[in-house]
């Protein structure tokens, strides 16, 4: 877990000697920053996991809001730092304005200093949400993130002239995503607990309306047809078309190298360095230690001596955290069509997963595929996400019996293991 310390330790980041800002102006309007986020697991009584992180995570820390979507999450932060309620968050309008594409990493150069955003599959990084007030520091962090692969979108400052990167102007950005308000921690009970229910509820119709929108309803501009003597052309071949479920990640692979890279980082220990949760994705694994006593030095000689290839190593802005990265070796891509419509395998799955006594939510959903200007392919399947205290090497030889599986996100506590993925349907 990235730069959780710097929340906690209040003494060190606050008045003269912080290095990071609360809020921001953009286009009229006030917006917090910098706020601590983390996954929303019980969607339906937020309120109990919001209270939990305030006691146990940042401590002190009274207002929160809601990011709604494919991955919700609750952003938390302390008033006594400068936040008000009823403040707009600033991560959750731009996300969901960026909501096409699920990872994205941007710095925006604000009147108040730089604003860093890092989006890892639809869900905001612990640090990724942070107003730096030093350009270096900011630069710095958008550049160890840099080094992750597969970002569907990477912004930064014109003048700083990093290679594939695109200058965007935020006020635009902040007009098409949704708002979240800042709310009492303890003081949503009843109707207002209810009442914010419902509005994530709208936002996220809002989102798929927007998405149902753009695929389906808005109209082809067709070309003006200006007719011409004919003549005799070659037929052109057309490339075939590559449908998703050719083209996956090989699931065991994910799993294989994502058990053996975590027994590899286990073995990294620094005396007074807490390490938080293993993250593994379809190119690498990612985690973190936070300090508890001692110093930087102690954790940086762990990690030298390991003798592991990092793709990312990064002490948070105070030196109180850190996070790590390994790249997979290159993993195949496997062709694996699916058997059963997405009625039938919802079916399926509810009775696989009843069958041997584990909780799983299921959601179906769809991916598009633009084959020509006046053509789409939709492909359904059915997603999955389910905590189970059986490792992934147990539950290899189970979901890999099923047709069109791709592994998305395995997390690892030292406890319980959280599977997410998707089964593709005809």
């Amino acid at each position: 877990m990235l730069d959780d310390a710097k929340f906690i330790d209040g003494d060190e980041t606050t008045g003269a000697n912080r290095t990071w800002g609360v809020s921001l102006d953009i286009g009229g309007k006030n917006y917090a920053t910098s706020l601590f986020w983390q996954p929303l697991q019980n969607q339906e009584d937020p309120l109990s996991e919001v209270a939990e992180a305030s006691e146990g995570i940042l401590e002190g820390a009274d207002l929160y809001c809601i990011k709604p979507g494919k991955a919700p999450q609750f952003g938390i932060c302390v008033s006594q730092e400068g936040y008000k309620r009823g403040q707009m968050a600033a991560a959750v309008t731009l996300s969901t304005a960026l909501a096409d594409r699920s990872s994205f990493i941007a710095v925006f150069k604000v009147n108040e200093g730089w604003w860093y955003t890092c989006v890892r599959n639809d869900i905001i990084l612990s640090d990724g949400d942070m107003l730096f007030l030093n350009e270096d520091d900011a630069k710095n962090q958008f550049m160890s993130m840099l080094a992750v692969p597969d970002w569907g979108r990477k912004i930064a400052p014109k003048e700083w002239n990093i290679e594939d990167t695109e200058d965007i102007k935020l006020e635009y950005l902040m007009q098409r995503g949704a708002t979240a308000k800042l709310q009492k921690i303890k003081g949503l009970k009843g109707a207002k607990l209810l009442m914010l229910v419902g509005i994530s509820a709208v936002v996220g119709l809002w989102l798929l309306s927007n998405l149902i929108d753009a695929l389906f309803f808005t109209p082809v501009k067709r070309p003006v047809v200006v007719p011409v003597r004919p003549k005799v052309v070659k037929k052109v071949e057309q490339a075939p078309i590559i449908k998703p479920w050719e083209k996956l990640k090989d699931p065991s692979q994910i799993i294989d190298q994502c058990v053996e890279n975590i027994k590899i980082m286990q073995r990294i220990v620094a005396p007074g360095w807490k390490r938080g949760a293993f993250k593994c994705t379809q190119t690498g694994i990612s985690t973190s230690w936070k300090r508890e006593v001692g110093r930087m030095t102690w954790m940086d000689k762990a990690l030298d001596q390991s003798e592991i290839n990092f793709s990312f190593r990064t002490f948070s802005t105070d030196g109180n955290s850190i996070g790590v990265g390994i790249n997979f070796r290159n993993i195949p891509t496997v062709s694996s069509a699916p058997q059963m419509t997405i009625f039938k395998l919802r079916e399926t799955l509810n009775n696989f997963f009843q069958t041997i006594g584990q909780k799983v939510s299921l959601t179906n959903g769809s991916f598009t595929q633009n084959v020509s200007k006046e053509k789409k392919m939709v492909y359904r399947y059915v997603g999955f996400k389910f905590t189970s205290d059986y490792n992934p090497l147990i539950w290899k030889g189970l979901l890999t019996k099923f047709s069109g599986l791709d592994i998305k996100v395995i997390e690892y506590n030292g406890r319980d293991w959280v599977y997410e993925g998707a089964i593709y349907a005809l």
